[in-house]
């Protein structure tokens, strides 16, 4: 799946016309959720991104083309969740590939703190401020990761070029495409601060000042500049130049109006921040299930190692002979363990000391599984300790802080007919990010800094200059025998990591099929009093069993939006995406067959 000499050439006409003609704007049509075929898949949250990666494949691209055509995409008609504007975490199967290494590779697109941040820098007169003080504002901004993302896996895996890519999102973002309920909900979300950024408002808000309308044509003409600009000079174009300059200016600079209800705080980010930047490729998290392989992103994301810790706790009790009830019981249970010790110890590993071994020990796993009892912890628990089965000293780390926050993000799930695999999860962090455009180029920087323990000056989780804040991202991708059997990941916050444990349990233990999973009511427990629900769970007789065991629930609340892809026999795939959740999303393949 590396690129070659030779190039799997795809022509710019005709991606620029796989799903609309002319310049009429785009209506997307919701779903399917589920399809089954071969030739290839890929899910995401939204139709129009889904069409344009399986265009691709039919054309000849391979998993890697795919994703990265929809991530284009996504960054046109998801731009409160991701876009060039953000970072993530990539995830590779390359099929049949050669060397002394894994099969299974990651990327790793994290946006990085400016130089100049420091441990303080999110305080005032030594008090921390407060998160929406803190994310609107120039101090959020980290240097962005995806472009990087974009053509580091084009270089290594890909076969087409980055403008060939970005060719359907271009003509998205310059003909229009139709506004829908989520998308105005979004806006809706951050009005209040929107309002205050003339280029935000002028982008996305109606002359009245209110969200932009239902069923009202939604154009971005800087943003197809700023992708025929990447289209023409690659990642180059976008970290350093002009468009360099305008995001240093948007983020320690910001304009806002002279009638703003809120202050805007300047960042710190240098042209220099952007030159330096680099998405390396990164060793995957690994732990085996139950026979099976689980591979994810390892840190500065803490998903693979909270997954992986999780399952590891999960693997010491039989959960299909289990009631469903018991049985998730035991993943609330796994998850608050797991999560406590994501907490104390998981943080950027060029900075801090990672116990990543001892956290996925099987050893250390079973500690924490003799804590478990038939009812729930009544609040956070203390860390473990992971150290003695890392090879290192023993240490102690600070108590975990429950996470409530939950962002939006965005994640694409695809493979192609020649068995490579791509999860791909990728992010703005919070939903309209720092609500900070940059004028003239169409797309808004990131909040990610909010993503440190910003609150401390000790935490391993602590802002410096040059760090990666720890992620919650976890794309993930299961073998069985050595061949892809399950791919998957979710948006969600810190919530993606209970989204994606709490669908390998369904799938792997409790017997639903993958779509069945996904769509299954979800609770999330994060080392709290109290574990979040969606309003479905609340109504579920397990629910009402939880609670006799102890467990208490918070407000309801919509949880993730995930993608998955399963590989069947006779080299068919099952691909799903959300079918109800953030307006449902859509599942496809090249060759159906159902």
């Amino acid at each position: 799946m590396r690129r070659h000499a030779s190039r799997v050439l795809i022509a710019l006409c005709a991606l620029a016309t796989a799903t609309a003609a002319g310049s009429a704007p785009t209506v997307a049509p919701v779903g399917p959720p589920t399809s089954t075929g071969k030739g290839g898949a890929a899910a995401t949250v939204e139709r129009l991104a889904t069409e344009a990666a399986i265009a691709t494949l039919r054309k000849g691209g391979n998993a890697v083309d795919a994703a990265v055509t929809a991530a284009g995409v996504l960054g046109v008609t998801e731009p409160f969740s991701c876009g060039v504007g953000g970072g993530g975490f990539m995830v590779v199967y390359e099929a049949g590939h050669q060397g002394d290494r894994s099969h299974v590779f990651t990327i790793d697109g994290r946006e990085k703190a400016p130089a100049a941040m420091t441990p303080s820098s999110f305080m005032e007169n030594g008090t921390p401020l407060a998160f929406n003080d803190a994310r609107y504002s120039g101090l959020s901004v980290g240097v962005p990761g995806t472009v990087r993302t974009w053509t580091e896996a084009l270089r290594k895996f890909g076969t087409i070029t980055l403008a060939q890519a970005l060719a359907p999102g271009t003509r998205i973002a310059r003909n229009g495409f139709e506004v829908d309920a989520t998308f105005n909900d979004q806006i809706n979300q951050n009005l209040d601060y929107f309002n205050d950024v003339p280029a935000t408002a002028a982008l996305y808000l109606d002359p009245d000042g209110t969200p932009l309308d239902i069923g009202s044509t939604f154009r971005n003409p800087d943003l197809a500049k700023t992708y025929d600009l990447l289209s023409k000079g690659g990642a180059d174009a976008f970290y350093s130049g002009p468009l360099a300059g305008a995001i240093v200016d948007a983020s320690t600079h910001p304009q806002v109006a002279a009638n703003a209800n809120h202050t805007f705080r300047p960042g710190v980010m240098t042209t220099a921040d952007l030159a330096a930047y680099t998405a390396p490729e990164r060793a995957p998290t690994h732990v085996s299930y139950r026979g099976l392989d689980v591979f994810s992103m390892g840190p500065p994301s803490s998903g693979g190692s909270t997954v992986g810790e999780a399952l590891n706790i999960l693997e010491g009790y039989p959960l299909s002979t289990f009631t469903r009830e018991h049985a998730l019981h035991l993943y609330l249970e796994a998850s608050r363990y797991a999560f406590a010790d994501r907490g104390a110890y998981l943080g950027d590993p060029d900075f801090v000391k990672v116990p990543l071994r001892g956290l996925l020990s099987k050893q250390f796993a079973a500690t924490r599984r003799n804590l478990i009892t038939d009812t729930a912890a009544p609040g956070a628990v203390p860390p473990g300790d992971p150290l003695p089965f890392d090879g290192s000293s023993s240490l102690r780390s600070q108590a975990s802080v429950t996470e409530t926050r939950a962002g939006t993000t965005t994640h694409i799930t695809t493979s192609d007919k020649a068995g490579d695999v791509v999860s791909y999860t990728f992010t703005i962090e919070s939903t309209g990010g720092s609500a900070l455009l940059v004028p003239g180029y169409g797309f808004l920087l990131n909040n990610e800094l909010t993503d440190f323990n910003f609150d401390s000056t000790t935490h391993p989780n602590r802002v410096e200059g040059g760090k990666r804040p720890r992620s919650s991202m976890a794309p993930t991708i299961v073998l069985r025998d050595g061949k892809p059997f399950l791919a998957l990941g979710s948006p969600g916050g810190s919530t993606i990591i209970t989204t994606v444990l709490q669908i390998l349990v369904d799938r792997l233990d409790l017997g639903l099929t993958l779509p069945q999973a996904i769509a299954d009511p979800r609770v999330s427990q994060r080392n709290g009093a109290t574990s979040s629900p969606e309003a479905a769970f609340l109504q579920t007789p397990e629910a009402a069993a939880l609670t006799a065991r102890g467990h208490r629930f918070g407000a309801a609340a919509e949880i993730g939006a995930a993608t998955g892809i399963e590989f069947l026999k006779g080299n068919r795939v099952l691909v799903a995406a959300e079918p109800v959740r953030r307006g449902g999303g859509s599942a496809l393949v090249v060759k159906p067959t159902d």
